[in-house]
């Protein structure tokens, strides 16, 4: 246990620790969070009002303070107020004071936080986007929940575009290459299995539902750089990074899978760092039931593969949620620091979920973890942090010290000032839409389409002999075949993807209707997007 911190808390990581809290009536020793063991990863447990905003808010300032860059996300939209000093108006001033008092922080008083704010639908924060190809087919098969034969084929997809050098960056990528897939099935399904139209089709009909969900702002150039999240301020203090995700709400699949691509991203780009005094990175992951309600094996395992390896980068993980028992059992194993607040065990299930989070810690002999669990009110949590050599505390009763950031949303001409004052203003605020995947195939497509108008015109162009002489069947000086089967045509080079592409067009496309077809589908469908 840390000790009874004859240490001056104050706005630094004195001694490697965070303040937490505790003390008082009936409360234990002080608690502090040892930032050596911070990426070592956590847990904030509790029911709706308990105060687990409170809790990651007061974590995301110690970090900060520290000069530990912060990630999370702010689904209510109260978060934001960390960009905002405190102030003595404010109601709850008063009882924040006597609490500091109660718990001894006698170092306490009001002050902002350096903040980035960010926000995929590019309204409440900066654009934040990412490419097709860097999300890859495993996430975007879950962000669209497709069965196991459209994934199939959503991996051959991004096969193809690998060999051909089709950058996948945006959404209307995916789809232009999709159609080619499609009108190419059989050729396709020789080298990589069956694919069906059927199932291209509904593919496509769910990238159609994540467009309108917003999903299509997410994918393009320029593309998040990671080391934006990663930076400190002029006084050294860690920048707390705020996603805007109240919106983002509305679509669940579209925010965990976000937010596990991000996870992905870091622990694929960092540098091993071994164990640092101080992570490089905090991330939050609020709402974490989200990540997991109704995943794939597949997916979990990626989450626990993550989850175990990303601490060597220097990356802590907090998951925020409601009931420790949303969380697998192999991810929350390596959850060593953990706020719990109250939950309410009204059902057998809750009992059982009850009972099962106070099993997860170190008994204290001086009260009962299950019946602390149910009774600590708002504001107060049942906490263990990892101390020396990484073992787990004894729990303890813990009373949660005051934000010292504004408690609650700043207003959106403050959210504004902000984002204008921000080193990211103008980055990533204007499109670019370099050639790739959509435009090549719709030049190859074109020009299919031209080739196969101008031999028509050519054809229509001879005398009437002549287009009768030309499309009469004459003997050849070869055997005649007797198969019943259709004339074989001449051979056209299907080797390369151009090809196979023109032969597939112009064999669909003879006559002004077949023009038409190509001017739609290739045409206008993606020319408007």
């Amino acid at each position: 246990m840390v000790d009874a911190f004859a240490l001056n808390w104050g706005f630094s990581d004195m001694d490697g620790h965070i303040f937490i809290g505790g003390g008082g009536d009936g409360y234990g020793e002080q608690q502090g969070l040892n930032l050596k063991y911070a990426n070592r990863h956590g847990l904030i447990a509790g029911a709706t009002g308990t105060g687990k905003t409170v809790t990651l808010q007061i974590l995301a300032e110690g970090f900060s303070n520290a000069g530990v860059p912060v990630f999370l996300s702010d689904v209510k939209g109260d978060l934001s107020g960390l960009a905002k000093s405190g102030t003595p108006a404010f109601k709850l001033h008063a009882p924040f004071m006597e609490r500091a008092t109660k718990i001894g922080f006698e170092d306490y008083a009001y002050h902002a936080c350096p903040v980035t704010f960010w926000d995929l639908m590019g309204q409440k924060g900066h654009p934040v986007r990412t490419t097709v190809s860097e999300m890859g087919p495993l996430l975007l098969s879950r962000l669209m929940d497709l069965s196991e034969a459209q994934e199939g084929i959503l991996n051959i997809a991004f096969r193809v575009a690998d060999e051909e050098n089709l950058a996948l960056l945006d959404l209307k990528d995916l789809q232009s290459l999709l159609v080619w897939v499609g009108e190419n099935g059989k050729s396709l399904s020789l080298r990589y299995g069956n694919i069906s139209t059927q199932s291209v089709g509904a593919i496509q009909r769910r990238l159609l539902v994540l467009e309108n969900q917003g999903g299509a702002k997410l994918f393009g150039e320029p593309a998040l750089e990671l080391s934006d999240l990663m930076r400190t301020d002029a006084d050294g203090k860690g920048m707390i990074n705020i996603l805007a995700a109240d919106q983002l709400m509305g679509s669940p699949k579209l925010y965990a899978t976000f937010l596990l691509w991000l996870l992905s991203e870091l622990f694929e780009e960092l540098p091993e760092v071994g164990n640092p005094d101080k992570p490089k990175l905090v991330f939050f992951f609020d709402e974490a039931h989200l990540l997991f309600d109704d995943a794939p094996k597949a997916l979990v395992d990626k989450v626990e593969q993550v989850a175990r390896l990303i601490r060597s980068k220097g990356v802590g993980v907090y998951f925020i949620t409601q009931n420790p028992d949303d969380i697998p059992e192999d991810i929350l194993g390596q959850l060593g620091n953990r706020f719990q607040h109250a939950l309410r065990a009204f059902t057998a299930r809750d009992k059982k979920a009850l009972r099962m989070a106070a099993e997860t810690y170190r008994e204290n002999p001086r009260f009962d973890t299950e019946e602390a669990i149910r009774e600590v009110g708002v504001g107060e949590a049942v906490t263990s942090m990892l101390q020396k050599k990484g073992i787990p505390g004894i729990v303890e009763r813990t009373l949660i010290r005051p934000p010292s950031s504004q408690l609650g949303p700043i207003s959106d001409m403050e959210r504004a000032e902000v984002m204008s004052a921000s080193a990211m203003s103008g980055k990533y605020d204007k499109v670019l839409d370099r050639k790739s995947a959509f435009e090549i195939l719709t030049a190859r497509a074109e020009k299919a389409a031209a080739e196969a108008e101008a031999a028509e015109e050519a054809a229509e162009e001879q005398p009437p002999m002549q287009r009768e002489f030309s499309a009469a069947r004459r003997y050849s000086g070869g055997r005649v075949s007797r198969s019943t089967s259709r004339p074989s045509r001449s051979r056209r080079s299907t080797d390369t993807f151009g090809g196979a592409l023109s032969q597939a067009v112009i064999k669909e496309l003879k006559g002004t209707t077949g023009r038409r077809i190509v001017r739609g589908i290739l045409g206008g469908l993606f020319k408007g997007r």
